[in-house]
């Protein structure tokens, strides 16, 4: 019992050290970039929604194409992880200090997610902040996924929590964390991050135009 108070003791120890570092401006290098939202759906598991693989109109594939230019855009893929490692930079190596998943995608004990990243950015430290910042669950994981994958994730109701396309469409368009993506702040250095090539209003717009149109996905 003593031992394992004493490494519960130690843990919570060297979070709050590099916590305290990460503050300080002494220990980061280029922060983590934040993900699309993971909250959990009320909606039961069911079938996966029907895809349309092939015949996909001009204007259905215009609207995919931009709404994928900002999910599969590294601010996005981040905190999709294949693994349990969050990634993080413009070259999307894995985050600096170990920080892992831990059992509910908001960090190990000791180093949780909130510890560093708060409901907003730092522009002073250059952490990136938004409302509940976490990583995304296994189920969701887009790291080395192609466009196509990523989408039959997304609405695969095994997968995405649930979520019909209302829900998704909700949770792309509206949930804080996800349109983080268009503010991502600056680094440490004070440079500005690299946002999609997209603007927020195309976005919507053509996220909202591709769940109209059923959610087709192009073959290429």
């Amino acid at each position: 019992m003593q031992h394992k108070k004493r490494k519960a003791g130690f843990t919570i120890a060297i979070g709050g050290l590099l916590a305290g570092l990460l503050w300080a401006g002494l220990l980061w290098e280029d922060p983590v970039f934040a993900q699309p939202a993971t909250a959990a759906s009320t909606a039961p598991a069911a079938s996966i929604v029907p895809v349309v693989a092939t015949g996909v109109d001009d204007a259905a594939k215009t609207a995919f194409d931009q709404m994928m230019d900002v999910v599969a855009h590294k601010r996005c893929v981040n905190c999709h992880p294949s693994g349990d490692q969050p990634n993080q930079g413009e070259d999307s190596h894995p985050h600096r200090f170990g920080v892992q998943r831990g059992a509910d995608g908001f960090g190990a004990a000791g180093l949780q997610c909130s510890t560093c990243h708060q409901t907003e950015n730092n522009t002073t430290s250059g952490v990136p902040g938004a409302p509940h910042w976490h990583l995304a669950p296994r189920s969701m994981g887009w790291e080395g996924l192609s466009r196509a994958d990523i989408a039959r994730a997304m609405i695969d109701r095994s997968k995405n929590g649930g979520r019909s396309l209302a829900e998704i469409e909700k949770h792309l368009t509206e949930d804080a964390l996800v349109l983080w993506v268009f503010e991502p702040g600056v680094n440490h250095e004070g440079i500005p991050r690299e946002k999609p090539p997209v603007s927020k209003t195309a976005y919507i717009e053509a996220v909202k135009s591709w769940i109209a149109a059923g959610a087709p996905i192009p073959e290429n």
